[in-house]
């Protein structure tokens, strides 16, 4: 996928914006917080139709206006809307000009992976942050996987709440609605790893990791079989009584990542960390597009810093490699960028954004 045009109206810092974008991609250079981020961020709106910010909607409003509107216009036909109203919190998402009622239907409509230094908590952060990549990735991937989660969570909702109320007879009631989607969110993350892992190796060594890292899944494989349920569900009756809440499934497990067998948030330098931060975002990139068959838009936040001069030019290096087709990133300063980076400059002052001469 390339986007060719972005419009956006009410968006965070940003003035007004209508701009044509480079076919490769394009640099956005300024001083922190005059809206380059924010220029990533109304890319990647139309991919969920959220904030990669986990802001809400509101958030996302210029702090003076009634709301937003952010349209991006992709290459070979495709345009992918939002707009908000401050003033009773409307949303809507329309593709190709027709309006979509139904969000499930519009997500992954159009495709972008981001980079935010935030996701550094892929790495350092608890279990639910790589969880939460895992469902992302999955989700948009694979539609299926998107329905067998919403029906697992519900499932979950209403268990936990029966759990709270300490009605375990109640409990027992949602258990048969849980193996079928359960096993399906376990069995396809479970095949996602076996097949990310030696690419997330790859992608380490390519940016120069000369440890070795190791990326497995933590949770009981057995639940990938609907029929493993019922046991395991009755095996741990007790202890989810006394604890109120549903201790089986994939909602407990985690995405672990290792260098040289010793835990990756632990052991490793911030440079390794970041490196490893960087991989994931390129093993969804690949997903993503072996999946859907169209390679994802790919937005990197300042996503030198913190690397060594070696690391910079192998990630400059392998951006502008094959399979890689639009790439966006922000730097502070032109010195910032890697001289292997070759794209287009744009200067964002201010939250105007022009392209430089």
């Amino acid at each position: 996928m390339r986007a060719v045009h972005l419009l956006a109206r009410g968006f965070r810092n940003l003035a007004d914006l209508d701009l044509d974008l480079p076919p490769g991609g394009a640099a956005f250079l300024g001083p922190n917080g005059h809206g380059k981020t924010s220029v990533l961020e109304s890319l990647y709106y139309p991919v969920l139709y959220r904030s990669f910010r986990a802001a809400t909607d509101l958030d996302v409003c210029r702090w003076d206006g009634l709301g937003f509107q952010v349209t991006v216009q992709a290459a070979g036909g495709g345009e992918y809307a939002a707009s908000f109203l401050r003033d009773g919190r409307k949303k809507r998402i329309t593709i190709d000009g027709v309006e979509t009622p139904r969000l499930s239907d519009a997500v992954g409509c159009w495709l972008a992976v981001a980079f935010l230094p935030t996701d550094l908590h892929l790495v350092q952060g608890p279990a639910a942050e790589r969880r939460h990549y895992l469902d992302r990735v999955l989700s948009l991937s694979d539609p299926a996987y998107l329905r067998a989660l919403l029906r697992y969570r519900g499932v979950v909702a209403q268990r936990n709440a029966a759990l709270r109320s300490g009605r375990a007879d109640l409990a027992r009631a949602f258990e048969p609605g849980l193996a079928e989607p359960g096993s399906y969110v376990v069995r396809r993350r479970l095949d996602w790893v076996m097949a990310t892992a030696p690419r997330f190796v790859a992608e380490c060594a390519a940016m120069g990791e000369t440890m070795t890292p190791t990326l497995h899944y933590r949770g009981n494989p057995d639940l990938a079989d609907p029929g493993a349920w019922a046991a395991a569900l009755e095996g741990a009756a007790a202890r989810e009584a006394a604890r109120g809440m549903s201790l089986i499934g994939p909602q407990r497990d985690d995405l672990v990542l290792e260098l040289d067998g010793h835990p990756l948030r632990e052991f490793g330098s911030t440079g390794q960390q970041r490196t490893a931060a960087i991989a994931l975002k390129l093993c969804e990139l690949t997903t993503l597009g072996a999946m859907r068959g169209t390679e994802p838009v790919l937005l990197l936040d300042d996503v030198f810093a913190e690397l060594d001069r070696d690391r910079q030019e192998r990630l400059a290096q392998r951006l502008g490699g094959p399979g890689v087709r639009q790439v966006f990133v922000t730097a502070p300063r032109r010195d910032e960028l890697p001289p292997a980076l070759e794209l287009p400059v744009f200067e964002v002052r201010e939250g105007r954004v022009s392209r430089e001469q």
